[in-house]
């Protein structure tokens, strides 16, 4: 990004009454809540100044530090070097905004932008604006809050090219006043709309999706990579009995067994970063938000030092909640437990569509959640787990886990008591037996 940098300093004013020399006079015990009020909060009667945006002048902007960072604790402490603040701003588009916040002697950067991020997350739907109120000459002034964005502020390592590295997603293009309108109505309905308009609203874009030319093109394209099994086609009984994600036979390593984008599709990534940010900020994962077995594994997310591995890792953990989320959801038992989770509308879209929408989930969709879950425990624990705490959160024994990781075509060995299920390459699957007649 070509940017031409500013540097910002804030200093606010604030006039404090000089306190009032004390008299001889006694003050009357009793007094009314009208004079109170009045010597509390005492009346200003101000002239209201609008001021619109200028081109010869720069908006103010507003940040603020979701990591509880506090940008005047170097003044307060005394240090002589403060708080540097940079305004980058792109030549080509000059709305684009950056703010660049660091603190002194350290070499993590506060970074937030108005055009990526949670800016375009649609859920700021009101304009800004930033009012100083002036005693000596009682004016109060207004000024909006520049391009109507509150930065968040995010937490970066210094040295690293943020700047020229923008979000894959289309929501970085600019859209057309159509579009803003359209995109704008889908949020409201998804928010505020009944469930028959937010089911049409699904529809209409899963219809556009469909007529898009690079969606056909992209689908043409993983046609042409599917390997037809004529084998498999031949067996019905095969076909109806195996209810497992999609796999490869052929695969000569685990991780092309269950190939991961097949699973968690390129779209989903995005929406998965919850445990991620929260180690990002320095928090610490709550053992009831998540379910037992990602809060036992935390500290693998801690260990790894490639960013990009823990952030996979991360995501993989978030699916996993989410899945076991849906499965509470579908059941009389557990349905509590998850009826305020929060689920990405992408993943209970799919989710939908997977595993049905009714109420109690059927034995056959049930068992293909659970081998959803169970290739995703594979993944985590680099394809030799131990399922117990697995077996806690499904609501399941592990005998009937045991089961279901043979059904995929897991070996079962023990040691030291412990029960692992591991995952052979290539894929080979238990002989369905057809069941017996009664005569």
């Amino acid at each position: 990004m070509d940017s031409d940098e500013e540097d910002t300093k804030s200093q606010m004013m604030l006039d404090h009454p000089e306190p009032k020399s004390p008299t001889k006079k006694k003050k009357k015990k009793k007094k009314t809540k009208e004079k109170k009020e009045k010597e509390e909060a005492p009346e200003v009667q101000a002239t209201i100044q609008v001021l619109q945006d200028h081109s010869d002048r720069a908006p103010p902007l507003v940040g603020y530090f979701p990591s509880g960072f506090d940008p005047e604790e170097s003044a307060r402490t005394g240090e002589s070097s403060s708080t540097r603040v940079r305004v980058l701003r792109n030549m080509e588009k000059p709305k684009r905004l950056q703010v660049v916040v660091t603190p002194p002697g350290s070499k993590v950067d506060f970074v937030g932008t108005n055009y990526s991020g949670e800016a375009e997350a649609g859920q700021q739907h009101c304009n800004y604006a930033l009012g100083v109120l002036d005693k000596e000459t009682q004016t109060l002034k207004i000024v909006p809050i520049a391009s109507n964005k509150i930065f968040r502020l995010e937490p970066k390592v210094g040295g690293l090219d943020f700047s020229n590295k923008e979000p894959e997603n289309s929501a970085v293009e600019e859209l057309s006043a159509q579009q803003k309108t359209e995109k704008m109505r889908d949020k409201l309905t998804n928010l505020y709309g009944t469930k028959k308009s937010r089911k049409e609203v699904i529809k209409i874009n899963s219809l556009k999706q469909a007529d898009d030319p690079d969606s056909l093109n992209d689908l043409d394209k993983q046609i042409k990579k599917v390997v037809v099994n004529k084998d498999a086609l031949e067996s019905t009984d095969a076909h109806t009995a195996r209810n497992i994600p999609p796999h490869n036979t052929s695969a000569t390593s685990p991780e092309e067994a269950y190939p991961l984008d097949k699973i968690i599709l390129k779209g989903e990534w995005s929406f998965l970063e919850d445990i991620y940010k929260f180690l990002q900020g320095g928090r610490e994962v709550s053992s009831n938000t998540y379910p037992t077995f990602i809060s036992n594994r935390i500290y693998k997310l801690r260990d790894i030092q490639d960013e990009v591995e823990k952030k996979k890792l991360s995501c993989i953990f978030s699916y996993i909640t989410h899945l076991i989320k849906f499965k509470d959801l579908h059941n009389m038992d557990n349905r509590k437990s998850a009826k305020r989770h929060n689920f990405p509308s992408i993943l209970h879209q799919k989710f939908s569509t997977l595993f049905g929408e009714e109420k109690i989930m059927s034995p056959e969709k049930h068992d293909l959640l659970v081998s959803y879950v169970l290739v995703l425990t594979l993944y985590a624990d680099e394809f030799r787990t131990d399922f117990s705490d697995i077996a806690k959160d499904l609501r399941m024994n592990t005998i009937q886990l045991r089961t279901h990781y043979e059904h995929l075509g897991c070996k079962i060995s023990r040691q030291n008591n412990i029960s692992f299920a591991i995952l052979p390459v290539p894929l080979q699957f238990p002989q369905t037996r057809p069941k017996r007649r009664r005569r």
